[in-house]
């Protein structure tokens, strides 16, 4: 969020005449409160979105716990937003390193707006748009760690995290007196405790959002150790390609609304967002047909998170051409951190990291890059450009800022999960057994499919629920849950228990598997389990 410049007045040709100075905000249907409330939907839009994406990704018997892994979460966050972490992160009384509680529990949080940072709306517009920013930043981060988390520790982390992570570099990054933002003038500020607002650039969240989330996610992953059953198919792109539309459509809210107001601004925010994106989608799908000779879906749509990471920071910054030219270097940027990972040997599962932590770090230096100042001036806002202008010294800013944020993210995250291990009953990760049955029983009881599909070695689910009916080929068995126990709606059908009489075929990974009934048996070590 850049300081806003006062557009009030009368525009005159292509100059604006100015006024007497207005009133403080009252809002009296001010066509920036309506465009920031709508803003608001779309952000909130992308928490399902995700949902649906982090889902579609995984096996089936993890489906339905992701998506409530990020339900929880964005409830979670909005409750501690409300208590007190907007006041740390926007408080106009702190410090230069973190706020104070002087807006705790929003109880002096009304239409006085915010001057330097969201002039043109009332405050508590401007807060619940927030709140969507620090939701959907908390979520981001189980893209790393799927299919082995547990719930309880999980959400007790991302209470703390959104705290001493979020609420801190949304501070430095957008708050009057954040470090980050007024990075040129710490001294005098020190002193004088008058901000300067020359220092790095941040349109959207760059670093707040995706640095921050994108890190964790490195630091979880590590903390917690690869999957036991790792896997190369995903069980519904379907739902991808669904997830990805609902990011990229509250993307519009996510940037667009950043700038404050309904405002020239805001317009350029969103075109250059959607062209970003376009040109990531387009870069890694063709990017991967060189090696494969196939125009995937996945890599469409990874294409198009990348594009979008990488333009949230420059968004209110970088004319069009910019915004297509961050699109392709972002996208081939974090395409090659995919394929590197593997290399490594770190389990950054759905690629939490490798495209959001750093594309919105590559997405911070171009900022500094191809930033200009009549793209402020859109909105009455006095910028120095970047180094296309001559400003070299943006580059440092964003550099150091990017950096803090990473390492401050990845710090502390060690530090609550290294904590949370050591309570009991606080361990983070599912046992053996609970990761072979999947999320969706061993976390909530419940199952997203009927059919169920049990990793080699896991024991008998009948206490679980379900009804076993075989084993395929491959070691994996083949269970159906029972709806009398998990939906307590509907008397116990046992129809399936014909079946029994004859083979039956299951439609999985596009080709038709031929299921023998038999008793579940032990499975021999020798059988190979298929999945990477």
């Amino acid at each position: 969020m850049a300081a806003r410049g006062d557009t009030s007045g009368v525009v005159d040709g292509s100059t604006v005449v100015p006024t007497t100075e207005p009133p403080p905000f009252a809002d009296i249907g001010s066509p920036s409160t309506g465009y920031l409330t709508l803003c608001s939907a779309l952000v909130f839009l992308m928490m399902p979105g995700l949902a649906f994406f982090y889902s579609g990704l995984s096996k089936h018997n993890n489906a339905l716990s992701l998506i409530m892994l990020c339900m929880m979460t964005m409830s979670i966050v909005t409750v501690q937003f409300f208590l007190f972490g907007y006041s740390l992160s926007f408080s106009e009384t702190g410090g230069s390193f973190i706020g104070d509680f002087s807006l705790g529990g929003l109880g002096t949080v009304g239409v006085k707006s915010f001057a330097n940072t969201a002039p043109q709306v009332p405050g508590i517009s401007f807060v619940v748009y927030q709140m969507q920013f620090a939701t959907i930043s908390a979520a981001l981060i189980f893209g790393s760690v799927p299919e082995r988390t547990r719930f309880l520790p999980a959400m007790i982390y991302i209470f703390l995290w959104t705290t001493l992570v979020y609420d801190f570099s949304a501070y430095w990054s957008w708050a009057d007196h954040g470090w980050i933002r007024n990075f040129a003038c710490l001294r005098e500020m020190s002193k004088s405790g008058e901000p300067c607002f020359k220092g790095g650039y941040d349109f959207a969240g760059g670093g707040p959002v995706h640095i921050a989330s994108g890190f964790a996610g490195l630091a979880y992953c590590l903390m917690i150790g690869k999957r036991k059953h790792m896997h190369v198919e995903h069980h519904s792109l379907v739902n991808v390609c669904l997830g990805v539309g609902l990011l990229w459509t509250g993307w519009f809210g996510f940037n667009g609304g950043s700038a404050g107001a309904s405002n020239a601004r805001a317009a350029m925010a969103t075109t250059v967002t959607t062209i970003s994106a376009a040109a990531g989608s387009l870069t890694w799908t063709w990017f991967d047909y060189i090696f494969t000779r196939k125009f995937s879906a996945l890599s469409f749509c990874s294409g198009a998170v990348a594009g979008l990471v990488g333009i949230t920071p420059a968004a209110g910054f970088v004319a069009p051409w910019a915004g297509f030219v961050i699109g392709i270097v972002t996208s081939l940027f974090c395409n090659g951190w995919c394929r590197l990972k593997k290399r490594i040997g770190f389990d950054d599962s759905f690629d939490a990291w490798s495209v959001h932590g750093s594309g919105g770090f590559i997405g911070s230096l171009l900022t500094a890059v191809f930033a200009q100042k009549w793209i402020g001036r859109l909105d009455g806002t006095d910028i120095d450009g970047g180094w296309l202008e001559g400003n070299w010294m943006q580059m440092v800013y964003q550099l150091v800022g990017s950096a803090v944020i990473a390492a401050w993210s990845f710090v502390v995250t060690v530090i609550i999960l290294f904590v949370l291990n050591r309570i009991p009953g606080l361990h983070i990760r599912q046992s053996e057994e609970e990761e072979s049955n999947g999320g969706d029983f061993a976390e909530m009881g419940e199952v997203g499919y009927m059919l169920v599909i049990s990793e080699p070695g896991a024991g008998d689910l009948r206490h679980l629920g379900t009804e076993p009916l075989g084993v395929l080929m491959d070691g994996r068995r083949v269970s159906v849950a029972n709806l009398s126990v998990h939906l307590n709606t509907l008397p116990r059908n046992d129809s399936y228990r014909e079946r029994e009489k004859k083979p039956t075929s299951f439609l999985t990974n596009n080709r038709d598997i031929e299921l023998k009934q038999m008793p579940v048996r032990s499975v021999s070590p020798k059988v190979k389990n298929h999945r990477h």
